[in-house]
């Protein structure tokens, strides 16, 4: 049976529902994550899971230690991970409280360690990261969110912003003219690196804010935590559903 990993992102540092069983306080060559590993049940089954951003929420997009993270996920055991992300909306279908099951990325990051295969090589390493998310995971996550009766999308363009700050408005045009239809900050180099790693990887987007000019108000703090507040109880079904089907 697949062990999965659950990472939580801004709205999720914690997994209501999670029986915890255990913590994992897990040593990587690369420091360390940005909590410990839970290990628990959640929807009738063993999962793991990890606070993306710590808990509390502490570290910022660009500050996270995204290599440690992945790796003490594998060291615990995960053989797949459903990662969970805050997106602002580019495309006109996704508004706020709509979903995204990206298929592709595009890397807008900067200075971030990006790969496992940097130093001390025997020789040169390439992935092929051709399809960043495994179709077996996008698969469930899309079963999941239609049997929930959620407004979905099942395709989408992932746009990865350095952050902390939101983007402008041209940063915006430039995104949508390059073929995103969703941005965040975080999804880089999550899901290269657990390429890296041998682990199976999707990504379920949360709208939680029209992208910069994609509406006529001024994006606030207030606005995107209220659709977190209104959004998290369909990510924990849709989670659930996968893991139970799974």
């Amino acid at each position: 049976m697949t062990v999965y990993a659950i990472i939580g992102g801004t709205g999720l540092t914690q997994l209501e529902g999670l029986e915890i069983r255990h913590s994992l306080s897990v040593s990587t060559p690369y420091g360390a994550p940005s909590a410990d590993v839970q290990v628990g049940y959640f929807a009738g089954r063993e999962v793991l899971f990890l606070a993306r951003h710590g808990h509390p929420h502490r570290f910022a997009p660009h500050k996270v230690n995204y290599r440690a993270n992945l790796w003490a996920l594998k060291q615990a055991g995960a053989q797949a991970i459903l990662a969970v992300n805050a997106v602002g909306g580019i495309h006109p279908v996704m508004g706020t409280g709509h979903f995204c099951v990206p298929e592709q990325i595009i890397d807008y990051t900067s200075g971030r360690e990006h790969t496992y295969f940097a130093e001390d090589l025997e020789h040169v390493t390439h992935i092929d990261f051709s399809y960043p998310y495994s179709e077996t995971l996008r698969a469930q996550l899309i079963a999941a969110l239609a049997a929930e009766g959620c407004e979905y999308s099942p395709f989408g363009v992932y746009g990865a912003t350095q952050g902390p700050r939101l983007e402008s408005v041209a940063e915006i045009n430039r995104m949508e003219r390059d073929g995103c239809d969703i941005v965040g900050m975080t999804g880089m180099p999550e899901a290269a690196l657990a390429r890296e790693l041998d682990l199976a990887y999707a990504c379920l987007a949360l709208v939680v804010n029209p992208a910069a000019g994609k509406s006529t108000s001024v994006i606030t703090m207030a606005e995107i935590e209220q659709a977190l507040h209104n959004g998290m109880g369909k990510v924990k079904a849709t989670l659930s559903r996968v893991l139970a089907q799974g």
